[in-house]
């Protein structure tokens, strides 16, 4: 399925009954005559992490000096070094 996104800013006519109709936790089904074409929904708003880092949590794990260096051609081709 293939998502895409429509400013709903462009769409003044509908804009304002749209949102107030989604704020009520409802679902709305656009049709054409009675074929259902698309189904308008809230998408749950993201949610922050709330925990704090806490330095040296995992004891052990390191990254390599060089773990932003680009990685070289015989990588990318296969070949054994």
């Amino acid at each position: 399925m293939v998502t895409k996104t429509i400013d709903i800013g462009k769409m003044q006519a509908f804009k304002d009954y749209l949102l107030s109709v989604l704020e009520q936790d409802t679902e709305i089904i656009l049709t054409e005559g009675d074929v259902p074409l698309a189904k308008l929904t809230q998408v749950e708003k993201p949610t922050l992490p709330t925990g704090q880092r806490t330095p040296g949590l995992h004891p052990g794990y390191w990254m390599s000096d060089d773990f932003d260096e680009p990685l070289s051609d015989e990588f990318w081709l296969g070949e054994d070094t």
